[in-house]
């Protein structure tokens, strides 16, 4: 034993002097919406696509990131939230349920129509060919992120025996969204729903801590996970659940009606 602690003591003390290996980067990789399956499976739509567009869908919940030691500007969630929208939107029933149009950047899309107008009657005149009307939306998906609670369920376990321990501590927050569609003709809010999606964070340790050579030369080890939800995946899938719900909810109050399987 009397070799065992001083050939430690060299391993621990050339690990922390010599460079570590680099990690390796990891290649990007497509993010698929969480609830794909559930938006591709929704039934088609009797009718034709809706025209619908999509403004913004902002944080309105002020949240900033938990942070112990210094004073956090960032902000919990995230402030593009609209692009999941769209693509919510995009994806339901295999893209046969909305026709989403730009909007976000729409003061770019009107300056650049106005260039290709202008340069096409410099140097064609009058009678040059015109751009084809823009499409217009018969409802609005408006809305946006109302809720984020921090520590709403906290907690923990743990044990040590014979200066050998590990605990285990976890952490569930919650955020919430809310989707409306609206008529454009009328301004009348047609439906509405609110979703709550929990994040969850769970972190593990185990420590080690021991005597010897007669109780003098002390030995510790430690060992630690902590694995958390990421913020704007749960956004998201909360979002996609709202675009399920809300199409469905609209089934229901008989704005619209799916389309009946035809039986072989």
């Amino acid at each position: 034993m009397r070799w065992f602690t001083p050939f430690l003591l060299l391993f621990l003390v050339g690990c922390s002097s010599f460079p570590q290996k680099p990690a390796i980067l990891e290649k990007p990789k497509l993010q698929a919406p969480p609830l794909e399956q559930q938006l591709r499976n929704l039934p088609p739509p009797e009718s034709a696509r809706i025209s619908i567009a999509v403004y913004s869908f902002v944080d309105k919940t002020g949240q900033r990131k938990t942070v112990d030691s210094y004073a956090s500007f960032s902000s919990a969630v995230t402030q593009g939230a609209e692009s999941w929208v769209i693509d919510a939107l995009r994806i339901a029933g295999n893209g046969q349920w909305f026709q989403v149009l730009e909007r976000t950047s729409l003061d770019n899309i009107i300056r650049e129509r106005q260039l290709i107008n202008q340069t096409r009657e410099t140097f064609q005149g009058r009678d040059a060919e015109k751009l084809t009307p823009m499409l217009f939306a018969g409802i609005i998906a408006e809305g946006g992120i109302i809720g984020y609670d921090t520590n709403i369920i906290t907690g923990g376990a743990g044990a040590s025996v014979l200066g050998i321990s590990s605990s285990t501590q976890y952490r569930k927050d919650v955020v919430t969204v809310s989707l409306r569609f609206v008529s454009v003709q009328t301004g009348e809010i047609l439906l509405s729903v609110a979703v709550t999606k929990t994040i969850s964070s769970v972190a593990v340790s185990g420590n080690l801590f021991k005597f010897y050579e007669h109780g003098v030369t002390p030995v510790e080890a430690e060992l630690g996970l902590t694995a958390n939800e990421p913020n704007t995946i749960a956004v998201r899938s909360a979002i996609e659940q709202a675009v399920i719900e809300i199409v469905d909810q609209g089934q229901k109050s008989g704005f619209w009606k799916y389309k009946t399987p035809q039986k072989q």
